[in-house]
């Protein structure tokens, strides 16, 4: 393979003129004869046992010419990328300019990283917020704790009620006919969980197992069943049974039995000092978002729209298999939400843009400044991985290639240098007031209601400026014997 010309073009694009030459092209030119023959049938030989002179007499010498071509263009192409020193951002074009005997040449354009200016990387000025563990975050994950370690009991002697779970089952009809997906077989519904459409749970409420009854609602104006919207339907529906969860006690027994401590304190000392490692962690990220947010404010250069395309396939994956360790997948998620592909992609590509702006301002600032990864860096980055997903180091090592780990571990130390010469002043969380606080009433965190919600991360893979989008709460799948009904969730 020989290089014969690099040609810059617009828009980020380099042409490469490349050229095989005879020798080469011979030995892909008898692989394909090879693997071929034993498929061709000539007349007057049996299938396969014609030979290579009669098959390019009656298909033509170059029979076996695009077959070698497409074996040969592949490496071509990666060895010409190398020896001109670009970064390809998206597939090449490729176009055969001539093929014969002696070998052939071709052009591969493509669109390659682009070239960014970056400024004023240090000494930003910056807040960065304080974020405290909260004593209702603390009995809110104590909660979350005693919900995971409840018993799940049959409920006996009384009528099923808001909480309980009422196994039913149940068959919707509209206009006095069965509609699709309107039907379940001992469908766990928590009563009060709003999961079926409105008015279905609260006329379950009240009746105990054994009970059969029907079920008069509509569904919502914007259900997203075109053919169901805002129709009057009825459910035949029977409790099979109603279960309830029987919470553990709260006490020192209940700490011994789930962790390894003896006393209800010494759990939730260490739940706080763990919500508070995150707490910190946030506040990290909070505070590098805000200072790459800048940094890529005053970037100057042109970023191909692919590479934004690209990382909103990419972000689209992630979300899918999100979506799958909750047991949906992305046209469940679509359906439930009323969305299409289309607007489902446009959610993704402020993120998308934020995140290639920020991936190229670090790298660029890393070759500034020279900051390369060391292989003790390497060797311990790979480790890390391979201990995240379980896997040798050596495998991990054949699926990433070490020039793009030592980007990643490049890009990293060029945010740590932004966040360590910034000038950054520490600021208290600012609480949200209640309607009418009483004077003596300490304002509570939103954040606290609930269990805590995970930082956005900023990664050593240049992630920093945007987290990754979490899907929005999306239903649990429930275990039906026949189809999901229409109006779950």
């Amino acid at each position: 393979m020989s290089l014969t010309a690099v040609n810059k073009k617009e828009n980020n694009q380099v042409e490469l003129e490349i050229t095989v030459g005879a020798e080469e092209f011979k030995a892909a030119v008898d692989a394909a004869f090879k693997k071929n023959a034993p498929k061709i049938q000539i007349p007057g030989f049996r299938k396969g046992k014609a030979p290579r002179k009669m098959i390019e007499k009656m298909y033509g010498e170059g029979v076996f010419y695009e077959d070698a071509v497409n074996e040969l263009y592949p490496k071509a192409y990666e060895a010409a990328v190398d020896e001109a020193d670009i970064e390809p951002v998206d597939r090449a074009d490729i176009e055969v300019e001539k093929v014969d005997a002696d070998g052939f040449t071709f052009k591969a354009t493509v669109t390659v990283k682009p070239e960014v200016e970056v400024s004023d990387y240090k000494g930003i000025k910056a807040e960065k917020t304080i974020l405290l563990a909260t004593e209702e975050e603390v009995n809110s994950e104590i909660d979350r704790r005693r919900e995971q370690n409840a018993r799940i009991i049959t409920v006996e002697g009384r009528a099923a009620e808001n909480g309980d779970t009422a196994h039913i089952n149940f068959e919707g009809f509209l206009e006095g006919k069965p509609f699709a997906g309107g039907k379940g077989e001992d469908y766990p519904l928590v009563l009060g969980s709003g999961s079926f459409i409105p008015g279905f749970e609260e006329q379950v409420v009240g009746h105990n197992a054994g009970d059969e009854f029907e079920v008069n609602v509509s569904f919502p104006e914007d259900y997203h069943a075109e053919d169901l919207k805002g129709k009057a339907v009825v459910f035949n529906v029977k409790v099979l049974e109603i279960k309830n969860k029987e919470l553990p006690e709260l006490d020192d027994e209940f700490a011994k039995d789930i962790s390894e401590f003896d006393t209800l304190d010494q759990l939730k000392e260490d739940i706080k000092a763990k919500l508070q490692q995150a707490k910190d962690e946030q506040s990290k990220t909070q505070l590098e978002n805000t200072l790459v947010e800048k940094v890529i404010e005053n970037m100057k250069g042109d970023i191909p729209q692919c590479m934004i395309d690209r990382r909103v396939d990419e972000l689209i994956r992630e979300f899918e298999y999100r979506l799958q360790s909750q047991g949906l997948n992305l046209q469940t998620y679509l359906k439930f939400t009323g969305g299409d592909m289309d607007a489902f992609r446009k959610n993704f590509e402020e993120q998308a843009n934020v995140q290639v702006k920020t991936r190229l301002a670090l790298e660029k600032i890393a070759q500034v400044e020279k900051l390369d990864a060391t292989q003790e860096e390497l060797d311990a980055e790979y480790k890390k991985i391979a201990e995240s997903y379980g896997m040798e180091a050596d495998k991990v090592k054949e699926l990433l290639p070490e020039k793009e780990i030592k980007k990643d571990i490049a890009s990293g130390k060029a945010l740590d240098l932004i966040r360590d010469t910034a000038v950054v002043k520490e600021v208290a969380e600012k609480k949200e007031k209640a309607e009418k606080p009483k004077k003596t009433a300490k304002k509570a965190s939103k954040s606290a209601e609930g269990e805590e919600e995970k930082p956005k991360k900023t990664t050593k893979a240049a992630k920093a400026a945007d987290g990754e989008e979490k899907p929005k709460k999306a239903p649990k799948a429930k275990k039906v014997k026949e189809e999901k009904p229409a109006d779950a969730e």
